[in-house]
């Protein structure tokens, strides 16, 4: 039986539950990301967005169009950015979780690294993943 997954924000006005596998963990090292972030890249898992339970009692999650059809969540009280799903892409029904965000241990042996031709010059990727354009 699989243990589910649970996270939250900084400040802890958001927190989540996955009820299901996480899958598909990548490291997007494009500028949205970066920006978004604050940082070399952003890594994500994802999971069938039936699978996700949010809890925000005080409205504090909210969402931010950054290309058509693509919705990046954060929390509006710290800043903590925790989802992005593309609504209009094949994977319409799936949502990716900022793994950083999560409060429950997660192995993820099976990585990639995203957008690889816009990574940041001072940053280095050194390890084995694969890394596409």
């Amino acid at each position: 039986m699989q243990i589910p997954h649970q996270g939250s924000c900084l400040c802890g006005a958001v927190t989540y539950r996955v009820s299901g596998a996480l899958k598909a963990v990548t490291h997007c090292h494009c500028r949205k990301c970066q920006k978004g972030h604050g940082a070399a890249f952003a890594s994500y898992a994802s999971t069938p967005r039936a699978n996700l339970h949010v809890s925000d009692a005080g409205t504090a999650l909210k969402s931010y169009e950054s290309s058509p059809g693509v919705l990046r969540q954060f929390c509006c009280h710290c800043g903590s950015s925790l989802f992005w799903q593309n609504v209009r892409g094949e994977y319409s029904e799936w949502i990716s979780i900022a793994i950083a965000t999560l409060d429950t241990p997660f192995t993820a042996p099976k990585q990639k690294h995203h957008c690889v031709a816009m990574k940041a010059s001072w940053h280095a990727i050194t390890d084995h993943y694969p890394q596409l354009p």
